[in-house]
């Protein structure tokens, strides 16, 4: 039989607190209001989100749009209960990718899914989120909170995210320009980012991982805000010219992330003494015996993001970043070849 046939049976009992829920969202609402840019049409909490695209803003306004999640990173957050970075990751992830076309993001949604989580966790899941959203201008304008019995372990939960961007369609960065002498620019990563953790996860042991949880959950970097003021530098004329292309070093890392954007006529070369790596990726690689070819197609190894531009810009680019805090290197160099990635 399946229970007692005179008890009543609800929502709540079965594991899903619909007022309780409710009660959360409208709490959080003053924190993720913080996010809203002026053309947020109305609170979170409708059918739908409203975003009116900047009046005047655009010519030929094109929308650029991502969907990523931030993957076992999240199994050190729940080992280290501490939550308050992967939400960052989360909208990371995405406004990274959309930043490679050459694109400003507008909105992001999120989707948390969970069994049972306490409310302090969810909290700084969402704190995190909105503080990544307010780092890259972003609006948190909506998105899903499910808490679904059964398909999390108790503590567990899986954290995704969309994100809406715009670009005048004469500067899309799409990589066609890119061409045999342009050079490589590698922008400083905060650490692993959120890549290559069921890796990390594997070689170390849950009390490692513990110990190691601060350096592993820093936030992923967000690369929009000083991207974004070199495109648009006034000292640096035609910037969005000179720079070819632009590549967030994620999943596949420097190998297929690169190769992804590169015309069917040129390779990359990467000089991997061009920059100091970080202690964390020895130190992961090391204990791991992992091969260099398998660790620099795996982890960005400091390095989160490339810009692909033309070889008589370098030093004002760099220059330029070096100013918005942000540190960066000449890693590499495009060749004749076809779509390949060559690390030396």
């Amino acid at each position: 039989m399946q229970g007692n046939s005179s008890e009543k049976n609800t929502y709540k009992k079965a594991g899903v607190d619909i007022h309780g829920m409710d009660a959360f969202k409208r709490r959080i609402r003053p924190l993720v209001r913080k996010s809203f840019r002026k053309e947020v049409l109305k609170d979170i909490g409708g059918f739908g989100s409203f975003f009116k695209l900047p009046k005047g803003a655009y010519r030929e306004p094109v929308l650029v749009s991502s969907s990523d999640g931030v993957g076992t990173k999240l199994k050190i957050a729940v080992l280290a209960n501490k939550h308050d970075t992967v939400g960052i990751d989360a909208v990371a992830m995405n406004v990274n990718d959309i930043l490679c076309t050459g694109a400003e993001p507008l909105f992001f949604l999120d989707y948390i899914a969970f069994s049972n989580l306490k409310e302090k966790a969810l909290t700084d899941i969402i704190k995190g989120i909105n503080r990544g959203c307010i780092e890259s201008e972003c609006s948190l304008i909506g998105g899903e909170t499910a808490q679904m019995p059964d398909m999390y372990e108790t503590g567990e939960y899986d954290i995704a995210g969309f994100c809406v961007g715009v670009v005048e369609r004469k500067n899309i960065i799409d990589g066609s320009k890119i061409r045999a002498g342009d050079i490589v620019i590698g922008l400083e990563s905060s650490g692993l980012h959120s890549n290559g953790f069921s890796l990390v996860r594997k070689i170390f042991s849950e009390s490692e991982l513990k110990r190691l949880s601060g350096e592993l959950l820093k936030p992923t970097c967000i690369y929009v805000k000083p991207v974004l003021s070199l495109l648009r530098a006034k000292g640096l004329t035609g910037q969005r010219a000179i720079i070819h292309g632009i590549a967030h070093i994620t999943g596949g890392a420097f190998y297929d992330k690169i190769a992804r954007i590169l015309p069917g006529n040129v390779s990359v070369r990467i000089n991997k003494n061009s920059w100091i790596v970080p202690k964390i990726f020895r130190l992961i690689q090391n204990k791991g015996n992992i091969e260099d070819k398998e660790i620099y197609h795996t982890l960005n190894m400091g390095i989160g993001m490339v810009l692909i531009a033309e070889p008589e810009s370098a030093k004002k680019i760099i220059s330029k970043l070096s100013g918005l805090k942000l540190k960066s290197w000449i890693i590499g160099e495009v060749i004749k070849g076809k779509r390949e990635v060559e690390i030396a």
